[in-house]
């Protein structure tokens, strides 16, 4: 049992001694450290909120969204909400629908950066989601939320 107790601790003791020895990550884990770079050197860095929501282009009656209409779309319903900028990727992917049927289809994933204190964020996202749903008959759109250190 002593044994068993000290090879599950050895790998935890040295993984906290690494951290101890070096505290610039523990006092500021948002500062970039470059071997060699001095601190005049160094990027202002800030945490933000990253937000991708991904919009399937099948509609259930066959036919798809248009590269035209998700173009009005983003100009109507994305960009009065978020006018600061966003990034807009075309790819291929495929989901599991409610009739347990894979649809593979053209998707368009928008990613959002946007500062921690925008408490109307969430609200703005979720109103974009349905939007989009209603006017294109889909089940849903895929949101994925993490943080993003960012420069400008």
């Amino acid at each position: 049992m002593k044994q068993y107790l000290l090879n599950k601790a050895l790998p935890l003791a040295l993984i906290c001694a690494a951290i101890c020895a070096t505290p610039s990550l523990i006092s500021n884990p948002l500062q970039r450290v470059v071997p060699g770079e001095s601190s005049a050197q160094r990027l202002p860095q800030g945490l933000w909120n990253r937000t991708e929501l991904y919009f399937g282009s099948s509609k259930p009656d066959g036919t798809e969204v248009t590269e035209a209409q998700f173009k009005q779309f983003l100009d109507q319903e994305v960009t009065p909400r978020f006018p600061d900028g966003l990034t807009v990727l075309t790819g291929y992917g495929q989901f599991r629908n409610s009739a347990n049927v894979i649809i593979q289809e053209r998707s368009t994933e928008l990613i959002l950066l946007y500062p921690l204190q925008m408490p109307e964020a969430n609200r703005k996202i979720q109103e974009i989601r349905e939007s989009y749903k209603r006017a294109f008959q889909q089940e849903s759109v895929l949101r994925v939320d993490s943080l993003a250190t960012v420069s400008f």
